[in-house]
């Protein structure tokens, strides 16, 4: 049996575009629950990657990595969870033992050892949905947190990058929601 494959003319392929195809093509999930996987994923990821760049927040980058485990695409959970993940968190724990400063690993392990009752209720169920949106409102509370201090928002950008990603993060969640 062929799959069908969805042609996009000359108007480009859009965000919501890829979003609704990959949905249709290779998941089984709802049209939601795949936009906020997708989308929840790469605004997680840009906000580690704005916490390791800017002001580091350790309580911030941890309530990312729930957010990760709750949000990452189908395909990515698996890879992550299968044998793959088994010799990635080997390395890390190999890495951590001669760089214990630098390299969190007990933030990526989290991904291995949950057990898959507690990973796959937490992504599956409303109360997967309930558990982002206490995160986002963790962020959104520890950001305030720190912005009180005097060098967190020195930079413009970074501090206007920060809260953009966090209000798509939860935008995202909210659209899970509904």
């Amino acid at each position: 049996m062929k799959k069908q494959v969805k042609d996009f003319g000359n108007k480009g392929m859009g965000f919501t575009d890829l979003v609704s195809y990959v949905s249709e093509t290779g998941s089984s999930s709802s049209h939601g629950r795949a936009t906020f996987q997708w989308g929840g994923t790469i605004f997680a990821l840009l906000l580690l990657i704005l916490n390791r760049t800017g002001p580091r927040s350790s309580l911030q980058t941890t309530l990312l990595v729930f957010y990760l485990l709750t949000s990452l695409p189908n395909v990515f959970f698996n890879i992550v969870r299968g044998e793959f993940g088994y010799w990635l968190s080997f390395l890390a724990v190999a890495a951590h033992l001669f760089l214990p400063e630098g390299f969190p690993v007990s933030r990526f392990i989290l991904f291995v050892i949950t057990p898959d009752y507690v990973a796959k209720g937490l992504r599956e169920s409303s109360a997967g949905c309930i558990f982002c949106l206490v995160i986002g409102v963790l962020l959104v509370l520890t950001m305030f947190r720190d912005m009180r201090e005097v060098d967190y928002c020195r930079n413009g950008c970074h501090c206007f990058c920060y809260v953009l990603c966090l209000a798509f993060l939860l935008l995202f969640t909210i659209l899970l929601w509904g």
